[in-house]
């Protein structure tokens, strides 16, 4: 298992990094201007990253407190760095920092055929509630909903 550093965004600069993962990773990625929106708002919005041994920003997940509710929006691993617990540490980070704020559940979409993600979900105690149908573009796909209380405690 590779070394794996997790921290909050630390500055603007980093959304460089993002950028390139969600590039790398979704079919239909967010825009500069979608996350600059999100630094913004920092009440709510919030951003964990993932570094290897040699500091490189491999993977990240962007998320809100919403009174007590943690909305997971992404999460991403570069696709050569992927499954070497990066996703985990980025869960476990983000429900650390949740936590930490009051938050005691968890929401999040991920598309149906997306697998990989879907057991790391339910490993971390997630499970499906419910459908929404074409909420996914490029290509069109359902999601499914995916909820967690109590929060997890989850070691990283």
């Amino acid at each position: 298992m590779s070394t794996i550093v997790t921290r909050p965004l630390a500055s603007v600069d980093d959304i460089d990094h993002i950028l390139a993962i969600e590039h790398a990773a979704f079919t239909n990625p967010w825009t500069r201007e979608m996350y600059l929106a999100e630094l913004a708002n920092p009440k709510v919005s919030r951003f964990q990253l993932a570094a290897n041994a040699a500091g490189q920003i491999v993977g990240f997940c962007s998320y809100w407190h919403v009174v007590d509710e943690l909305h997971l929006n992404n999460l991403a691993v570069l696709p050569e760095w992927r499954g070497r617990g990066f996703g985990w540490a980025l869960l476990s980070a983000t429900v650390d920092d949740a936590r930490a704020h009051g938050v005691v559940r968890a929401l999040l979409e991920v598309r149906r055929s997306n697998i990989v993600a879907q057991s790391l979900y339910a490993r971390a105690g997630f499970d499906v509630v419910r459908v929404r149908k074409d909420y996914y573009t490029q290509p069109v796909e359902d999601a499914l909903v995916l909820a967690c209380e109590p929060l997890p405690h989850l070691e990283a």
